[in-house]
């Protein structure tokens, strides 16, 4: 209980003689210390709103507009045109006074008002320069006279050193189709998947469509377009994400890994001091707003709105749709260890924990033997399983007493660490089946020793390994990647570890001990907790999982055959796919739309009438050249979808956004009803690595990550994420489920090693054989 008594501030006895007052100066000077902290940081978000707010101008600028027309009247002309005279005359000021008095101020006013003005017009012209994207659909290398002019007036107009939010009220909007494109791009979409009699039957449907209903939901559509700053972004993330009532576990929430070849320490507490130091350090960056904005071409902005729920964040759960909560900076982390949760302060005086304290307290937490409360060791399978179960357990038992506040104390940490007991990695003599059971660890773990609903959770494993679980509907993968990649470069590159395996630095041995979290769970709840776990166990148990290194050849190789390498292991992913099943299916790649306000992704279709030409072609053992030819027109149609996608001329997210303005109006449309109806049997997903700056690939070839998974889509379909990492390496991540007799995921990782060889050997036949080294690289434990 020393925690409870330095938490005091002060105590009072009534004493014969009076009240005898004792005050706590550790704890005063904590409290003083702790307000003097949160003064700096809305002093901080104060500036940079002021700074992000006259962007691309800055606040200097006002004072050299404000000279410069004061300088102009000193020389007895008037840039104003009278303007300044006009104000003057109605100045509300005292008689008191002194003319030339009021002339400086109004000439302040008139300057003020001008330099509001041509930020107005910077902005403006920027946010019309940025909705030119003809930039994207020329030749690699080969850049237009337009473009070229084009490029030097954004850069001329973006201003110096932006802030992470800096761009954000000069991004575009995301443009509505028209209808008629749309249905016209769905058509040919899905042709390669239907005979001749679905697809005139589709035609029909699509027809009467365009032709009545359509015209009068897109109306709807474009006028949300016009008042919201993003008409899909509010949609997609309440109706795909939080509404959804089935378990997040496997379903959505998605996982990264760690190194894949290297562990920077064997030591699980001291891998964690470094880590969560780490995350801190880059919270500290987020809220001071020092995280560069993602430049494309080093030129054209992305939108950054999802950084600003990444910390502090968590999903509640309600009956009829879910909400994502977001709180201000909290000084803690709440942490899981043997069935027990802890609530441990990162933040001492004021002050961060150095990554040796909190090295020093995590390894408190793995000492202590205290066993857990009655019903607590299971606790977060609520998170796992169903959403309504949760939502009432929630109301039921949690809205008030001890489980309020120990419940209160997880949702509003800044995120959530396991420290788990198992070793996880590619290790032993089966690196492959440790690289599986690696991942299954990290989408689900055991079901109930995760945070689900938090925004993202951190998981230290045994033997130094960690890894990250994060929630979906807060924001897309790469927005955490970005996260994930600075800790990982932070702690092995910049703190680094002792000769031992511990953090540098020395510790204050009077930090507090972290805080235990106390609950009193009833027996109903406990059955309930229960029932959650059998249907996340069940859920858990189902999926198939194969984590593999393609070192065989990577974009390097792909690159010198003039060939998109995103579309290369598209195209290799349709081919593996008819091997296995004989049929095409409808095939999701996610693509990101964040060159528009609040954009989050659109989906590529990438089975098309090219690719599936070009799989039957090959298959069919037609000529080599005749497959070449076709295999450059797929590859071509893949890059063109994916640049329509990315500049707002996608399919799915405007046909989605129809649907839901179908049901607000009460009007069923046979066509969408099937549209979105359709099973995505093949759903995929590339991880760009965004901080190339951060890591070596030459020198330290071993500190790369394997990147991260998801579980599948349809239960009878696979999923399947894909790395791309340096010039001779592609990781892939392959789910599906085993209760589908015709799915399995290291067959079709077979498939896809075997048609990526195919296809190299296919654009440059004077190719080696295939080697046998693919993951039989062991791994290499780093003590400092």
């Amino acid at each position: 209980m020393a925690e409870a008594h330095q938490a005091v501030a002060f105590q009072f006895t009534v004493t014969p003689d009076g009240i005898d007052l004792q005050l706590s100066h550790q704890a005063l000077t904590e409290i003083y210390l702790s307000g003097v902290r949160s003064w700096k940081k809305r002093i901080i978000r104060l500036k940079n709103s002021v700074i992000t707010g006259v962007y691309p101008a800055s606040p200097s600028s006002w004072l050299f507009v404000v000279i410069a027309i004061l300088a102009t009247m000193y020389t007895r002309s008037d840039p104003s045109m009278g303007l300044i005279a006009k104000i003057q005359e109605h100045l509300p000021v005292s008689q008191s006074m002194s003319t030339q008095c009021q002339a400086v101020l109004s000439a302040v006013l008139f300057s003020t008002m001008l330099w509001l003005l041509l930020i107005f017009t910077m902005r403006l012209c920027l946010k019309q320069l940025l909705s030119y994207h003809r930039w994207m659909f020329e030749q690699h290398g080969k850049m237009s006279t337009t473009t070229k002019v084009w490029v030097a007036l954004v850069r001329i107009f973006s201003g110096r050193k932006p802030l992470l939010y800096s761009y954000q009220g000069s991004l575009p909007n995301l443009p509505v189709p028209t209808v008629k494109d749309t249905v016209k791009r769905y058509l040919e979409s899905v042709r390669p998947l239907m005979d001749d009699t679905e697809y005139e039957r589709m035609t029909k449907l699509a027809a009467e469509f365009e032709s009545s209903l359509g015209n009068r939901l897109q109306w709807y559509l474009k006028l949300k377009a016009l008042w919201a700053a993003n008409y899909v972004s509010d949609w997609w993330e309440e109706y795909v994400y939080l509404r959804g009532r089935s378990p997040i576990m496997v379903n959505s929430n998605y996982y990264g890994m760690d190194f894949l070849y290297v562990t920077p320490t064997p030591i699980q507490a001291a891998r964690a001091g470094n880590s969560i130091h780490a995350l801190f350090l880059y919270r500290r960056k987020l809220n001071r707003e020092e995280i560069k904005p993602w430049l494309l071409r080093s030129a054209v902005p992305c939108c950054s709105y999802q950084f600003e729920r990444m910390f502090d964040t968590c999903r509640i759960p309600g009956t009829l749709t879910d909400t994502v909560q977001h709180w201000q900076d909290s000084d803690y982390i709440a942490v899981y260890h043997r069935g027990r949760y802890f609530r441990l302060k990162v933040y001492q005086a004021g002050r961060l924990l150095s990554p040796r304290e909190i090295e020093f307290q995590i390894q408190r937490i793995l000492d202590d033997s205290s066993p857990p409360s009655k019903g607590e060791a299971k606790l977060g399978a609520l998170t796992a399983g169903d959403r309504i179960p949760w939502a009432k357990a929630r109301a039921e038992y949690f809205s008030s007493g001890i489980n309020k506040r120990s419940l209160d104390c997880i949702e509003r940490a800044a995120f959530f660490v396991t420290l788990d007991d198992d070793e996880q990695g590619m290790m032993g003599e089966d690196p492959a089946s440790s690289l599986d059971r690696y991942a299954k660890s990290l989408l689900h773990g055991k079901c109930y020793d995760r945070w689900f609903d938090k925004s993202f959770s951190v998981v230290y494993y045994k033997n130094g390994k960690s890894g990250i679980n994060a929630e979906h509907s807060w924001a897309d993968a790469p927005v955490m990647a970005h996260l994930w990649e600075y800790a990982l470069a932070t702690d092995s590159f910049q703190l680094g570890y002792n000769a031992e395996g511990h953090c540098k630095g020395d510790v204050d041995s009077s930090l507090p001990r972290p805080q235990k979290l106390n609950w009193e769970i009833l027996p109903e709840c406990e059955e309930q907790i229960s029932q959650s776990l059998a249907v996340a166990q069940a859920l858990a148990d189902d999926v198939d999982f194969h984590v593999f290194s393609f070192r065989d050849f990577g974009k390097g190789k792909v690159k010198k055959c003039r060939v998109s390498p995103d579309a290369f292991v598209q195209m290799a992913l349709q081919l593996a796919y008819y091997r296995e099943r004989r049929t095409f299916c409808l095939t999701y790649e996610a693509s990101m739309t964040r060159l528009f306000r609040e954009g989050r992704t659109e989906t590529v279709r990438s089975c098309t009438n090219e690719s599936s030409a070009f799989v039957r072609a090959l298959e069919g053992g037609e000529a080599a050249d005749v497959c070449r030819r076709l295999f450059r027109a797929a590859s071509e149609k893949h890059q063109q979808l994916y640049r329509m996608a990315m500049t707002g001329g996608g399919i799915d997210r405007h046909l989605f956004c129809l649907y839901v303005v179908s049901k607000y109006l009460g009007v069923e449309s046979p066509f969408l009803k099937e549209v979105l109806s359709e099973p995505w049997r093949l759903s995929t997903s590339q991880t760009p690595v965004q901080q190339v700056e951060l890591f070596d690939m030459v020198n330290h070839p071993e500190y790369i990550s394997c990147g991260g998974g998801f579980g599948p889509v349809a239960d009878d379909g696979y999923g399947v994420s894909y790395y791309i990492l340096g010039e001779n390496m592609i990781n892939f991540h392959i789910s599906c489920k085993h209760s589908c007799p015709d799915t399995d995921a290291h067959k079709f990782g077979h498939q896809i090693r075997k048609a990526l060889h195919d296809l190299i050997q296919l654009l440059g036949p004077n190719q080696k054989e295939p080697s046998k080294t693919e993951e039989s690289r062991p791994e290499v434990k780093k003590d400092q």
